[in-house]
């Protein structure tokens, strides 16, 4: 049976956007409205769900991998008390002029995560984003693309490789036809 796959990114998917700068501690870390409600439902209509970022502020000292840990465990404590789960989290903190395979739009840490779980079928992964980086990132891996407008507008580029369009994760994870 295949597996259906979520990846997820995080930064304006998840957690507010700091427009500008960086998420680099618990105390910056504001969930989105209605996300921690999305994650149960999310859990139940996904076999893997997966948290796909770019995190170059390590990469330009501006935060340690340790501060990225103690978000990231204070964002999956949350999820986890309230009913949904994240499989695995995967990060890059290089620059982007380094041109990483591993840095969003380039599919690194997608083949990573099929790397780690053979199981997963692409035919049935998805990319959730708010960025030209998720959507590019979605196609380089060969899935879908579901773009969250969280209030920003639809750019036409954005648009031609959205495969659908919610207005956030809750939104997504009550419309978004699973079967």
């Amino acid at each position: 049976m295949s597996k259906k796959t979520l990846f997820l990114d995080r930064d304006g998917v998840i957690n507010r956007q700091i427009i500008g700068g960086y998420v680099t501690s618990v105390d910056e870390f504001e969930f989105l409205p209605g996300v921690l409600d999305a994650f149960p439902r999310l859990a139940e209509q996904f076999d893997y769900v997966f948290l796909i970022t770019n995190q170059q502020g390590i990469g330009k000292g501006v935060f340690s991998v340790d501060d990225l840990i103690e978000i990231h465990r204070f964002m999956l404590d949350s999820i986890n008390n309230n009913g949904g789960r994240l499989n695995k989290i995967y990060f890059c903190s290089e620059l982007e002029k380094a041109n990483s395979p591993n840095r969003k739009p380039n599919p690194g840490m997608g083949l990573q995560a099929l790397s780690d779980f053979p199981d997963i079928d692409l035919d049935f992964a998805i990319m959730v984003g708010d960025s030209l980086l998720d959507m590019q990132f979605g196609k380089n891996l060969g899935i879908k693309t579901v773009f969250l407008t969280n209030g920003k507008t639809l750019e036409p580029a954005v648009a031609a490789l959205s495969d659908h369009v919610f207005v956030d994760l809750l939104d997504f994870s009550l419309n978004y036809p699973t079967n």
